[in-house]
């Protein structure tokens, strides 16, 4: 005798309420009232023989059993629609979710070029801000993701390192950049870069509270470009700039953070390998780093 396996309705209820942390969410969700999710939930409950949430008022958290199941609902709902969609799905067609910087700076050229291989797929693109880039493919629409990332994403993600992240600080010719005085451009909220650039290439007694902050790479190098600062940016991202003398380096150390950018996908998607020929394309196609000029330092 098999045992007995829940209803999927009453499991695809907890995954959704577990998800969201909310009943109310996960009847919106699959169009139920929040009584029906109440009551699989409690089916749910009951035929574990333990509680899957912790109730406190209208707020719920899960417990450590409902952890671990909706753990494995994840992978496994998300296998069932892989499933599906290799019936009703265009595996000619793909789904891109990638920085905004990223994508202005090199990406939609590459794609526009990876657009004339007949044989290639489609790619639909989603550029996105993303201070720290993520994804999830079990509740994002996406089939491959390009993430800025050490490349640890996980056994259930497949990934190719397309390029490294080397951080020089950038200015317009002829700004005074004396880091003791000048005006620092953050690129991100957290100043992060600066802080990683000083650590590794030496800039003792920086203050990095003053200066200029911005969301993206892309408002950092425009704002340089203007004479507003020096900007520490990713090198290859400002390649275009750096070559035809728009920017200039000051300082000639480019530090490897050791995060690089990513093409991410699931080992289990039914468009892996459509999505590995995109990846083999862009391999091809990265930006490369100057040759001569700059010191290359590792954090």
């Amino acid at each position: 005798m098999t045992e007995r396996i829940p209803a999927l309705p009453a499991l695809r209820a907890f995954e959704v309420a577990a998800r969201y942390g909310s009943f109310t969410r996960a009847a919106e969700e699959l169009a139920l009232t929040q009584g029906a999710i109440s009551h699989h939930i409690k089916t749910l409950e009951g035929l574990f023989d333990c509680a899957l949430f912790e109730r406190r008022g209208p707020k719920v958290t899960l417990t450590e059993p409902g952890r671990l199941l909706a753990q494995e609902l994840k992978v496994g709902f998300k296998i069932i629609e892989n499933a599906c969609g290799l019936l009703k799905q265009d595996r000619q067609h793909l789904r891109l979710k990638a920085p905004s910087t990223l994508t202005v700076r090199w990406l939609l050229r590459q794609l526009a070029l990876f657009k004339q291989g007949a044989e290639h797929p489609q790619v639909q693109l989603s550029s996105v801000w993303m201070d720290i880039d993520t994804v999830d493919f079990y509740s994002e629409p996406y089939d491959c993701a390009i993430l800025l990332a050490d490349g640890h994403f996980g056994a259930d993600i497949a990934s190719l390192k397309l390029f490294d992240e080397w951080l020089v600080p950038v200015c317009q010719p002829g700004y005074p950049a004396d880091l003791a005085r000048c005006e620092l451009l953050h690129p991100s909220p957290d100043r992060r870069d600066w802080r990683r650039w000083l650590k590794r290439a030496g800039g003792a007694g920086v203050n990095l509270e003053r200066g200029q902050v911005f969301d993206t790479l892309d408002q950092g190098i425009s704002a340089a470009q203007q004479g507003l600062g020096v900007a520490v940016v990713d090198l290859l991202l400002a390649r275009g700039e750096l070559d035809a003398g728009r920017l200039v380096t000051p300082f000639p150390q480019a530090v490897a953070t050791g995060e690089g950018y990513y093409l991410a996908w699931l080992q289990a998607s039914p468009k892996a390998r459509q999505v590995q020929a995109l990846g083999e394309f862009l391999l091809e196609n990265v930006p490369q780093r100057p040759s001569h000029g700059l010191d290359y330092l590792y954090d």
